[in-house]
């Protein structure tokens, strides 16, 4: 299978990621190497919502609604390969946080640049759950040597309240919930694993035993490394894959595996998020970040409604 009725959105973003469809047809996004979260109107224009600055990744709209970022704090860009390179050994790392950006105005703030004594190093994809916290990634950065453990966090968006919930975790990237609200997801980049866990409160997860495989849903065969991910109404974990197979994994609540590459015609090697949209959430954008595009495409089942 592959990806149905591809058609461009968007063009000349510097890497997209974190896609969030809003409700008069716009999209917003974040802007990678640019360092700033974006909107993408309906005609494909795009024009700057904040200068944020570092390396803003995951955003999701929160409770008040306002736009709430994760910013990895900086990133070096490698102009012959085209590839974003994380370090926090560049020039231009400002540290890991999480941002709130007022969309009228574009002022922003860091709500949380730290839980408790540790830094947070590379904040990476955010979902908001019903009660209004915030679940995100920390993807840590990759140095020449050596790499950060990553973790999973739960915070108030009030900036009252973080939690250190999974800890380690293997470079933690896209996350999300399922539609009933009890099952938390988190896929891991370089492992190509998908992992779910109960959810039991706010910031609390069911305690989860090194022998229960049960809480491994998937983990992709070959070279796929994952990225952002996104829930639709069938419960259905999609997410994106980088590399030669890039494009979507749609993984079944059972774990089944269907794998949606990019056309040819369409080719990118870095298919990083995924949103849904459109009157009937059966539209899905898409982040093709290696070329700076945001595509759509038809989608078999209606995406999930965000909580806010």
């Amino acid at each position: 299978m592959e990806l149905v009725n591809p058609r461009l959105v968007a063009e000349g973003l510097m890497f997209p990621e974190g896609p969030v469809a809003m409700p008069d047809g716009s999209l917003l996004c974040v802007e990678i190497r640019r360092g700033t979260l974006t909107r993408v109107t309906s005609d494909g224009a795009h024009e700057v919502v904040a200068d944020l600055g570092g390396g803003p990744n995951g955003a999701a709209i929160g409770p008040d609604g306002a736009v709430y970022v994760c910013n990895s704090g900086g990133f070096e860009y490698d102009d012959s390969s085209g590839f974003v390179i994380p370090g926090d050994q560049a020039d231009d790392y400002s540290g890991g946080r999480i941002e709130r950006v007022d969309l009228a105005t574009g002022k922003y703030e860091a709500i949380y640049t730290a839980c408790g004594e540790f830094p947070l190093k590379g904040p990476n994809d955010i979902v908001f759950d019903a009660e209004g916290g915030m679940w995100f990634t920390d993807h840590g950065k990759t140095r020449a040597r050596d790499r950060d453990r990553g973790g999973i966090y739960w915070a108030r968006p009030d900036g009252s309240k973080i939690v250190e919930v999974v800890y380690p975790a293997d470079a933690p990237n896209g996350i999300g919930i399922s539609p009933d609200g009890g099952t938390l997801y988190y896929a891991e980049t370089f492992t190509s694993r998908v992992f779910r866990r109960e959810i039991v409160g706010p910031g609390e997860l069911a305690p989860m035993s090194i022998l229960d495989s049960s809480w491994l849903l998937a983990g992709l065969p070959g070279f796929m490394p994952l990225d952002s991910l996104a829930v639709d109404s069938a419960g259905n974990v999609c997410v994106g894959v980088l590399g030669l197979q890039s494009g979507i994994a749609v993984i079944s609540p059972d774990g089944d595996v269907d794998h949606l590459p990019v056309a040819a015609d369409w080719w990118d090697p870095l298919v990083t998020n995924i949103c849904f949209g459109g009157d009937d959430l059966r539209t899905a954008y898409l982040t093709y970040s290696g070329t700076g595009r945001i595509v759509a495409c038809d989608w078999p089942h209606p995406g999930l409604a965000l909580a806010f």
